[in-house]
């Protein structure tokens, strides 16, 4: 008994570490649709990553000229297959520039400053965080919660809400309170140095 559960175990690990396909894999879906129906008749089969997931675009074999932004919030789309320069972004690690043919990256984007280059013409957003994805075949996502132009933020006002959100800080009791103020000052912070730059 021993060692037939150690022939199957050892079995079952060489066929883990096989890359090498047995079945083509719309042959393989039909085959699991098959299975499913004779075990569980009165529900569907699951869907597979196969049969919604589209195929990555070919990497391409020349860098391209221009970089192809897609900025996007929660309830609006700001820029959508957008042909840029270059993107910086406000990654957590520091300013992060981002050119055609840059290297597959994922990065978490801090309170600062979105800067898009087209050409001579260079638009700013305070953005108050979210992630990048920037794939090898020079597409950019960007993601953010709340993003505006630097140009509709008003200085007075981020003097304001920085004083005040430093006050709380210094009389917060709670952890909750503590963090809310310290995400307030952060952000204002940010704020007020995109103003500066």
């Amino acid at each position: 008994m021993h060692s037939r559960v150690s022939r199957l175990a050892g079995a079952a690990y060489f066929r883990w570490l096989s890359t090498v396909s047995t079945v083509a894999p719309a042959e393989a879906e039909e085959i699991f649709s098959e299975a499913w129906k004779k075990v569980v008749p009165h529900v569907d089969p699951p869907k597979t990553p196969l049969s919604f997931i589209q195929h990555r675009p070919p990497i391409p074999t020349s860098i391209p000229s221009k970089l192809t932004l897609n900025f996007h919030l929660p309830y609006i789309s700001h820029l959508s297959n957008k042909e840029v320069d270059m993107v910086i972004v406000p990654a957590t690690t520091g300013q992060m520039g981002v050119l055609p043919g840059h290297t597959a990256t994922m990065t978490e984007l801090k309170p600062g400053i979105l800067s898009i280059q087209q050409g001579n013409e260079t638009t700013k957003y305070f953005v108050s965080g979210g992630f990048a994805f920037i794939h090898s075949n020079s597409v950019a996502d960007i993601i953010t919660v709340e993003a505006v132009t630097i140009d509709k933020i008003d200085p007075n006002m981020v003097k304001i809400k920085l004083a005040e959100y430093s006050l709380k800080l210094n009389t917060a009791t709670t952890d909750y309170e503590k963090a809310e103020a310290q995400i307030g000052v952060d952000v204002h912070n940010a704020l007020q140095s995109a103003l500066a730059a």
